[in-house]
């Protein structure tokens, strides 16, 4: 896998047709500095903001990616993706003339064949990978989707579809090195789907710029020459539209035997690239599409997140341990006598589990009660409440010059006792997150018993500011 980080020479354009819009559309690619990761552009909207090409700024999935930042969005960019992922490119800018990026002949080759001629150049920066070093998968029952990434040394995707039709059977591919096999095996890979689907998304107003030589077209019912017709008037084709031996209209020959397999692969391909990190991982997928590739991307980006996070405070690593009281130091501004977790041993986006260890030499047991020794159920909350404060930190920039104030709290309740000698282990979700406010839940638990519950909101504020 590639050491250094690349990007494009030479500026380079393509022009066509939005499949859903029929926008007429230019695509241009420009050279980006190291570090800058892919980016697109409307250039057709005043002072439009960069979106960069990751999954939080994915806003639909209806009939492709789309991305998306307000109300400035542009559609069906996922063989885009494809061609600057397959081409191993880490740092572009995208520039799209319109809402939708052209659909060309159905596959990622035209972007593959221009980015081709604008060369490569190497930068001065380590590339950097994303090494999947634990099991991530996702299931969808209903739909018999599964997916998996597996850990190892490269990256690798095998895929399977089956669509329980005589035309496709069942088939399936796999992609083992980009360099030797992306853009002869899978780039000119085309989109397809049925026509039961065509007018459909017809009448939804969608696919205004598709015609038969922007997708393969399975024929999935009985047709007669009446409603050939009305396609051929729906559709604006001049041309005879026949019903194929092959069963595809108009008797379109396949690439490859099994092209609509690598299609989704190459589609997927595009998807995995707005975790927005080359990924070291084996993927296997059956029966995926764009709406459970995004679930799957969804799971690793967190993953990602992270290993960020603890890579940043957590040097040393130990099974079952994501931050120790060093770390813990390094993110929350407490100290001795008022930091009540001792480590974190589990932690997501919006979830985190951390562990307070409670002996008798704490110093409130001096007091609370002599003899009888309880801890304050208000130092139970606030021990609570710093934990929460590790994960609402590291959701925020520069977490090192913010503090974490709580600004209110309910529904309390203290089920049990807290003595010397008890573990207590302290759960907290993230249940609603608005720009620096959030409310989160929390449970306390001394081995399986509930001994605390709270709900939480608290706020993010610059160390200097007055509140």
């Amino acid at each position: 896998m590639r050491k250094f980080q690349r990007t494009i020479k030479n500026e380079v354009s393509y022009s066509g047709i939005g499949l859903h819009t029929g926008n007429e559309t230019t695509v241009t690619f420009k050279s980006a500095p190291a570090d800058t990761g892919i980016k697109f552009i409307r250039t057709d909207c005043d002072n439009c903001p960069e979106i960069p090409a990751v999954i939080d700024n994915v806003v639909d999935i209806s009939r492709g990616t789309t991305l998306g930042i307000g109300d400035i969005k542009i559609h069906t960019v996922e063989h885009v993706l494809a061609a600057i992922a397959g081409l191993e490119i880490d740092n572009i800018i995208v520039e799209v003339s319109s809402n939708e990026a052209p659909v060309g002949d159905g596959s990622a080759l035209p972007f593959v064949e221009t980015l081709l001629r604008a060369e490569f150049v190497d930068q001065d920066a380590y590339r950097n990978y994303l090494v999947i070093d634990e099991t991530v998968s996702y299931k969808d029952e209903e739909n018999g989707v599964e997916m998996v990434a597996l850990p190892t040394d490269d990256f690798r995707i095998t895929i399977m579809i089956d669509y329980n039709n005589p035309t496709l059977g069942s088939q399936h591919t796999g992609l083992f090195s980009l360099q030797k096999e992306f853009v002869k095996e899978f780039a000119p890979a085309r989109t397809f789907c049925f026509l039961t689907e065509v007018e459909k998304l017809a009448e939804e107003g969608l696919i205004k710029g598709g015609d038969l030589n922007s997708a393969i077209v399975i024929v999935d019912k009985e047709v007669d020459k009446d409603e050939i017709d009305r396609l051929r008037e729906k559709f604006n084709i001049k041309s005879d539209v026949v019903i194929g031996e092959n069963g595809i209209l108009n008797g379109v020959k396949l690439r490859y035997k099994n092209e609509l397999c690598r299609h989704k692969l190459l589609d997927l391909l595009g998807d995995i690239s707005l975790i927005g990190i080359p990924i070291k991982a084996q993927i296997l997928a059956a029966r995926s599409g764009h709406k459970s590739n995004i679930e799957f991307v969804k799971k690793i980006r967190k993953l990602y997140e992270k290993k960020k996070i603890t890579g940043k405070y957590q040097k040393s690593e130990k099974s079952g341990l994501v931050f120790d009281i060093s770390a813990i130091e390094k993110i929350l501004p407490h100290r001795y006598p008022f930091i009540f977790v001792d480590r974190i041993i589990s932690f997501e986006t919006d979830r985190i589990v951390g562990i307070k260890n409670v002996t008798i030499n704490e110093p409130f047991f001096t007091g609370h009660f002599p003899g009888h020794p309880i801890m304050p159920g208000v130092l139970i909350v606030e021990a609570m409440a710093q934990v929460g404060g590790v994960l609402l930190l590291n959701t925020v920039d520069n977490p090192d010059g913010k503090l974490v104030y709580f600004m209110g709290m309910d529904k309390v309740k203290f089920r049990k006792p807290v003595i010397p000698g008890d573990q207590i282990r302290f759960e907290l979700i993230m249940k609603k997150k608005r720009k620096s406010v959030c409310l989160m839940e929390g449970k306390a638990f001394v081995e399986d018993s509930l001994v605390c519950e709270a709900e939480l909101m608290a706020t993010i504020v610059e160390k200097d500011k007055q509140m």
